[in-house]
């Protein structure tokens, strides 16, 4: 039987490990992923290592940062629910975070590699995917775990006729989510590339702190939606 390929399309060139025929993995956003994970997780042990009464150093950013993401789970989620989801909601956002500042900080254009080139996780549309997959599975889970059965009833209120749209809303949720981010990134990662090609003194600095807070914000943003997301299936 012969098989004919009507397309094929494939953005970006990656690094690719495979590891059987038909699963290959993006080797340059597992590996920064993983150093993501890694130095956060150093931070975090550090940070926490010896705690003080009065916070100083690592422990007084570990604190801020904490205060930031308790504050999103709390407005969002109140004060019933807030703790369940925080270290959901702290994760998504440190790790956000850090591949956002790993994008913004690095001059990763400097490693060659034989395939692809290093870049920001969320720079990859599978990462910033699999995130919102991620959030989806969240609030669903906390729907089913907080109203059971009852979760369903969401999708014929107020009126029968909108379950439709109910339905689509719950995919289009974690689309928004992928691309939004995915975009902003990409964007910030190609203004930054372009202006230091043709300036490449001191004129990108600013572009990368410019950089640098719009990758909080995104991080800020993903966060947020996920609290609010969550909150909206359990009100």
């Amino acid at each position: 039987m012969q098989t004919f390929i009507l397309s094929k399309i494939e953005v970006g060139s990656h690094l690719y490990i495979n590891i059987t025929e038909n699963l290959h993995f993006h080797g340059e956003t597992i590996i920064i992923s993983s150093l993501v994970v890694c130095l956060i997780s150093l931070l975090l042990l550090l940070s926490t290592s010896n705690l003080e009464k009065i916070p100083s150093g690592l422990q007084n950013f570990a604190e801020v940062i904490y205060e930031l993401v308790k504050s999103i789970a709390f407005s969002q989620l109140g004060p019933s629910y807030y703790a369940q989801f925080l270290p959901f909601i702290a994760t998504i956002f440190l790790f956000v975070l850090g591949s956002n500042w790993a994008g913004a900080l690095v001059p990763w254009k400097l490693f060659i590699l034989p395939e692809g080139e290093f870049a920001a996780p969320t720079n990859d549309i599978n990462t910033t995917a699999c995130l919102a997959i991620l959030t989806s599975i969240a609030y669903f889970g906390a729907g089913f775990k907080i109203k059971g059965l009852g979760y369903f009833g969401r999708y014929i209120k107020p009126s029968v006729f909108l379950l439709p749209i109910n339905i689509i809303e719950d995919f289009t949720k974690p689309l928004s989510l992928s691309f939004r981010l995915f975009g902003n990134i990409v964007a910030d990662e190609l203004t930054v590339s372009v202006i230091c090609s043709l300036v490449p003194l001191f004129i990108p600095v600013p572009i990368m702190v410019l950089g640098l807070f719009a990758s909080s914000i995104q991080a800020l943003i993903f966060a947020t939606l996920a609290g609010a997301y969550i909150a909206e299936v359990i009100e």
